[in-house]
């Protein structure tokens, strides 16, 4: 695949991505347990992916790389999102968007200290900052020390987490040197990630009840949607010789403008302010540069 063709796919995975903000919030309006949401969602989504790799030697596969696959659905499914989905329901669609941004900051720098063909440039590194800079003021246009500023400011916490061991997540399916299917690779973590919340759902949430409106089925299908699909062009890209993780994970600044702006318009009680569209224009300007410097 040639450079723009990876370019347009990494942009098309972080639109799917964005959109998960708003659906989860749909969503928890009807249901807000959120290992059993975050349950259904993935193990739909790796059920999804199945009738794509139905040629493939599934169980030699999972044997066969058992203790790599296990880590990637507990790390990045079971564990990731289990603590993703937590801090959904404390902070607004647009904030969550925005904090997740942080995640190419996140993983630069676990690159630089993790990853021998992967450090910091000058470039590389005014465009995180810039890009920071942006998030640091949409996250001060949400009050964050006000009363009801305390719950958000745990799940802003918790979305940190997240980035990080997504970070780890990345480099280390990026460090494999075993050849999977990446449709492979994101259908089975995704379908045993799916199984753990839902376990780990029906000890602490208790057990699933079916009776919901359409609209949360129809929220449901779309996040196993984005997800199969997001997940595996993201594992096909990062197994790719031409691309460094970090630089792949920059285009993961289009999230929190795509999220933010699809939860303003979509969600009830989400406006924009001042603060919030200046941080977001230079979100764009860090992304833009970065890009240019390069070339």
């Amino acid at each position: 695949m040639n450079k723009l063709s990876n370019r347009l796919l990494a942009i098309f995975a972080c639109f799917l991505w964005s959109t998960a903000f708003v659906g989860i919030k749909i969503g928890y309006t009807y249901y807000s347990s959120p290992f059993n949401f975050a349950g259904l969602r993935f193990t739909l989504a790796g059920v999804l992916l199945l009738p794509l790799i139905y040629k493939e030697k599934l169980f030699k596969i999972l044997k066969d790389n058992l203790k790599f696959i296990f880590f990637i659905s507990l790390a990045q499914t079971g564990i990731g999102y289990a603590i993703f989905y937590s801090a959904m329901k404390y902070v607004d669609g647009a904030v969550a968007a925005i904090v997740i941004g942080a995640s190419p900051l996140i993983t630069a720098i676990l690159s630089h200290y993790l990853l021998d063909n992967d450090k910091m440039s000058k470039a590389k590194f005014l465009a995180l900052i810039s890009g920071m800079l942006g998030i640091i003021l949409i996250s001060l246009s949400t009050k964050p020390f006000s009363v009801n500023g305390l719950k958000s400011m745990l799940g802003i916490g918790l979305l940190l987490f997240n980035s990080i061991l997504g970070g780890i997540v990345n480099i280390k399916i990026s460090k494999n040197k075993i050849v999977i299917n990446p449709i492979v690779l994101s259908s089975l973590q995704m379908i045993i990630g799916g199984i753990f919340l839902l376990i780990i759902g029906r000890v602490f949430e208790g057990k699933i009840y079916f009776d919901f409106p359409i609209v949360f089925y129809i929220s449901l299908l779309w996040l196993a949607f984005l997800s199969a699909a997001a997940i595996s062009i993201w594992f096909k890209l990062l197994k790719s010789k031409d691309i460094k993780v970090s630089e792949l994970n920059m285009w993961k600044f289009l999230i929190p403008l795509l999220g933010a702006f699809l939860s303003w318009i979509i969600l009830p009680n989400e406006n924009p302010n001042f603060l919030s569209i200046i941080g977001m224009i230079i979100i764009l300007i860090s992304l833009v540069s970065y890009n240019r410097i390069k070339k």
